[in-house]
């Protein structure tokens, strides 16, 4: 009995263990469906929001332009550039090796999220005690590329993960490697492997060197701070970091990757890190659409511009500014540099582009003082009289008005040449009075001036405003001979495949201005350096020009020119605060001696073309001044002591100033 009963109660703790292992193995089921549901949960509520996936081969994006300066370099570019889409097996075979060494050595094995990438990175990051390494695949990059925003969050991580997931189902890893290096970003504006090879090596993708696939292919990391252009010592740092990883993942011999280390290739040619190269591609991008309209693909835009004379143009302005601007308080200047035909080769359009995008070469409209003086000069010339013609300099009244000399003196009896070298305000007006309103803005704007220019005798001391770029056009056909000179930018647009859509052909609108005049106005204007208000503008070979100063020392200018180059500088300020005793013939002059001087240098100095002058036409006595109180009895019978006999001038000559206009002698 006592066996038996011992015998019978043997098999009851196997039941309990078997009613335990039942109950856990019910429980882990259950808690395993609702953590199933939950993850399902969480993954809806993650994805519910997830980008279209469906135009991933049609992702929109703005068309590119890129200008090209006279050289050839890259000077600027607009929008997102985009090179040809090239497949896998057509690049060097070290180029995915060194994407794949640095970003991702477990692609080919991964489902799209490396679980030891990230397990790795955890540990390296808690190591080091801060962020310096992620663990996002390729995969997980094209993803957040093409269709997610940078943000950093967990929401954003999960998505990206998902995402990932979907890519590696779509496509093959040949595929997905494709995609990557034809969208990603490497700074410089530039997406894909193409674009950013063209960029910084002027070379398609398909012809990179292993030492320019390692540069690449540390750009995703940081494009910006890695960027070659902007720090070539950094960028070869990081490359040699590429080749070591190279050697490391077993893609490259040791002695390869230092024999590629000490073989650096060049990069391309560009005009500089200058951000005042904005300032003359925002003016040629503004003109881009009158040549082809809306942009619908990527442009390539050849120009005049000069990448060495732009950083003679920018230091001279600097040195200027630094030299006087703080003492004179000048706040803002600009600088137009051209060739004689036209062809804007610089332009400084403010002190710093950085601070200040608004271009003062060709956006800012101001008062040009006397600088406007060589078309009142040109229409007398026009009208009979000559460089010799003697005339008065003293006190003048029309109307209310009594526009004196800068100074404040009156010089009496003396030629219209030394009148223009000593900027006289008393002669300018007189001859507006003389030969009439309507024929100086006549000339004038045959030159080039297109602002609205007011119709009275202020004219005379530069009192309609115009702008430093159409200044320089407009003058420029002194140093030409006498041709028109519009000014421009853009020489030749191509689309991405090549095709030429518009390039600058012929000579211009022709002749505006006689040969012989226009070198009687070089005589005349080379003597405001020699000896007038502008000598601080003395170069040492042959240039014209004319200083300019506004009421108060609000405006100073200097426009001048050689026969190779004219180039106009303006000081101010943008809220037309008055600077302080600054005129035309102090930090202007001084700004275009700086840059004039060393943009010629190295070239034969050339003579203006010297011409005949005409026979003196008859004498001709003037007529009686009008009775309605512009003049007081004979000032303009005595003014003009042996003048020739022009035209009559037409009606509505000599109009009076409005009473507003207060410019007596701030014109030089």
């Amino acid at each position: 009995m006592t066996q038996q009963g011992g015998t019978e109660g043997k098999p009851r703790p196997a039941r309990r263990r078997r009613s335990v292992l039942g109950f856990l193995a019910r429980w882990t089921l259950i808690l395993g469906i609702w953590a199933m549901v939950a993850v399902l949960g969480l993954v809806g509520w993650y994805a519910y929001d997830l980008p279209d996936t469906r135009n991933l081969a049609g992702v929109e994006r703005r068309p590119s332009v890129t200008f090209l300066a006279a050289d050839g370099s890259v000077m600027a570019t607009f929008g997102e550039v985009h090179g040809e889409a090239v497949q896998l097996h057509d690049l060097p075979s070290y180029m995915p090796a060194a994407l794949l060494a640095t970003e991702d050595r477990r692609f080919y094995q991964h489902f799209g999220v490396d679980v030891l990438g990230v397990i790795r990175a955890i540990y390296q990051n808690l190591r080091a005690g801060r962020l310096v390494e992620g663990g996002s695949t390729i995969t997980q990059q094209l993803a957040k590329n093409l269709f997610l925003t940078p943000d950093r969050t967990a929401r954003r991580k999960v998505q990206e993960a998902l995402l990932a997931l979907w890519l590696e189902r779509r496509f093959s890893k040949d595929e997905i490697l494709t995609i990557y290096l034809n969208r990603v970003y490497f700074g410089s504006g530039t997406y894909g492997i193409d674009a950013a090879a063209r960029r910084y090596f002027a070379k398609p993708a398909t012809r990179l060197s292993l030492y320019e696939s390692a540069v690449l292919a540390g750009l995703p990391k940081a494009p910006s701070r890695l960027n070659p252009l902007r720090d070539p010592d950094l960028a070869a740092a990081r490359a040699g970091e590429v080749l070591d990883n190279m050697v490391e993942a077993g893609f490259l011999a040791r002695n390869e990757a230092e024999a590629a280390k000490t073989n650096r290739s060049q990069l391309a040619r560009v005009s500089g890190p200058s951000q005042g190269n904005r300032y003359f591609a925002d003016w040629a991008m503004e003109q881009l659409s009158g040549y082809v309209g809306q942009a619908t693909s990527d442009l390539v835009v050849s120009t005049t511009f000069q990448p060495r004379l732009q950083a003679l143009a920018e230091a001279a302005v600097a040195g200027g500014l630094a030299a006087e601007g703080a003492k004179g308080g000048v706040g803002q200047a600009a600088l137009v540099a051209m060739a004689p035909d036209g062809a804007v080769q610089a332009m400084v359009g403010g002190r710093d582009y950085a601070e200040s995008q608004f271009n003062r070469a060709s956006q800012a409209m101001r008062q040009p003082g006397s600088a406007f003086k060589p078309f009142v000069w040109l229409a007398a010339l026009e009208s009979g009289w000559r460089a010799e013609t003697l005339v008065v300099d003293q006190p003048i009244r029309i109307r209310n008005w009594q526009p004196r000399n800068f100074n404040g003196r009156y010089l009496g009896e003396m030629s219209l040449a030394d009148a223009l070298a000593q900027s006289i305000n008393t002669v300018s007006v007189s001859l507006v009075q003389r030969i009439g309103v309507d024929r100086v803005i006549a000339v004038a704007h045959r030159l080039g001036i297109t602002s609205e220019l007011g119709r009275d005798a202020s004219l005379a001391l530069g009192t309609s405003e115009v702008s430093p770029v159409e200044l320089a056009g407009a003058l420029a056909p002194f140093a030409n001979d006498g041709n028109a000179a519009i000014p421009y930018a853009i020489r030749e647009i191509r689309d991405r495949s090549g095709r030429i859509l518009y390039r600058r052909t012929g000579s211009g609108p022709g002749r505006v201005v006689q040969a012989d005049l226009a070198g009687e106005m070089n005589r005349m204007l080379s003597g405001t350096i020699e000896r007038g208000t502008a000598r601080a503008a003395n170069i040492g070979r042959p240039a014209a020009g004319k200083t300019g100063t506004t009421q108060d020392h609000r405006d100073a200018w200097f426009v001048g020119w050689t026969p190779e180059l004219v180039a106009v500088v303006w000081v101010g300020n943008d809220d037309g605060q008055p600077m302080r005793g600054v005129t035309g013939g102090s930090v202007p002059a001084t700004i275009w001696r700086g840059f004039m001087q060393e943009a010629v240098k190295g070239t034969r100095p050339q003579p203006f073309p010297t011409y005949a002058p005409p026979p003196m036409a008859a004498v001709a006595p003037p007529p009686p001044p009008p009775a309605d109180g512009r003049g007081s009895g004979g000032w303009l019978g005595e003014l003009f002591s042996r003048p020739a006999a022009p035209p009559p001038p037409p009606s509505g000559r000599g109009t009076s100033p409005p009473q507003l206009f207060r410019n007596d002698f701030g014109s030089n």
